[in-house]
């Protein structure tokens, strides 16, 4: 279908805006724009927002809390933010927990994970899996009801899909579910969706290689699976996925590609195609109802997988 009205005049006005591409820039001038396109909502109302900061192996690891109105217990997302893992932070990703833990009805865990490139491959990987096991650990104090599941949009799908992996392979935290939207999963740029939509469409091909430049310079890494978990040997025993992509994304293919591997491997796994829509577009659902409608079906999925009913 064609591209939606909204991003169709979103991206026109962003063509017409004078300045540099986001890889043009310095990953200090990137993040602030950013922050600028993606600022907190705290009109988004939850029953309590709270600011920590865990022990990780490499030292603190902030986490912004989401707890929402009523007595719980509830499931708990861990999210850990997009944003080429160059980019991002809690603020950035703000708008979307709130959005998430009101509309799910779950706790969500917000993960301030370090980014390259000061902190490049794997730095991202262990944070995220450091964050994930305190948590697990914690759910009953924070109010958890035993449902955990991990996600992230992007680069935060592709952590999400490895702290999986990494739950599995080393006898970590029981993990129930993935939401991966519009997942990073694999390093190859090659692929159809990066031909029809690496231009022109918010996130472009330039763009994912200057990300990958900085989060895994070595190009002989990024075919390990903690970098692409497309790549991993052996996908069973995986916990449900489901992977969200969008029409006119460069990462659509590779998505998609990662949800018929875990079906392949016997993981329950659902893909979802939103036609007419971009990259990022949970974070417009406050926008545009387009996005408020592909919004809330992931989020009423995310919710029945998080729910106490039938957990044994």
């Amino acid at each position: 279908m064609p591209l939606a009205a909204e991003y169709e005049a979103m991206l026109a006005e962003l063509a017409a805006t004078p300045g540099p591409a986001l890889h043009e820039m310095s990953p200090a001038q990137s993040r602030e724009m950013y922050r600028m396109m993606r600022p907190p909502n705290p009109e988004l109302i939850v029953g309590n927002v709270e600011d920590r900061a865990i022990d990780g192996p490499a030292g603190a690891i902030p986490i912004r809390i989401y707890t929402p109105v009523g007595s719980g217990p509830f499931g708990i997302l861990i999210n850990f933010h997009g944003g080429g893992w160059v980019i991002g932070d809690l603020d950035t990703a703000d708008a979307v927990c709130r959005d998430f833990c009101t509309s799910a009805n779950c706790i969500v865990v917000s993960v301030d994970y370090r980014m390259a490139p000061e902190h490049p491959y794997p730095a991202a990987v262990v944070d995220s899996y450091a964050a994930t096991c305190w948590v697990a650990d914690n759910a009953e104090s924070l109010g958890g009801n035993g449902k955990l599941a991990v996600g992230g949009e992007s680069a935060g799908g592709n952590l999400a899909a490895v702290v999986a992996l990494k739950a599995r392979d080393e006898a970590g935290p029981a993990i129930d579910f993935q939401l991966l939207a519009y997942p990073v999963v694999d390093a190859d740029l090659s692929l159809a969706s990066y031909r029809e939509n690496g231009e022109g469409y918010l996130l472009t091909t330039d763009t994912m290689a200057w990300f990958w430049d900085h989060y895994c310079p070595d190009h002989g890494k990024r075919a390990q699976w903690e970098a692409s978990p497309m790549q991993a040997e052996n996908h069973a025993g995986l916990p449900p996925a489901l992977i969200v992509t969008a029409e006119f994304d460069p990462l659509r293919d590779e998505g998609e590609a990662y949800a018929a591997t875990l079906k392949a491997a016997g993981v329950d796994s659902q893909a979802i195609r939103f036609d007419g829509l971009i990259h990022d577009f949970l974070a417009t659902a406050q926008l545009f109802p387009v996005s408020r409608e592909a919004f809330d079906r992931v989020a009423g999925l995310l919710s029945e997988k998080l729910s106490s009913r039938g957990k044994e």
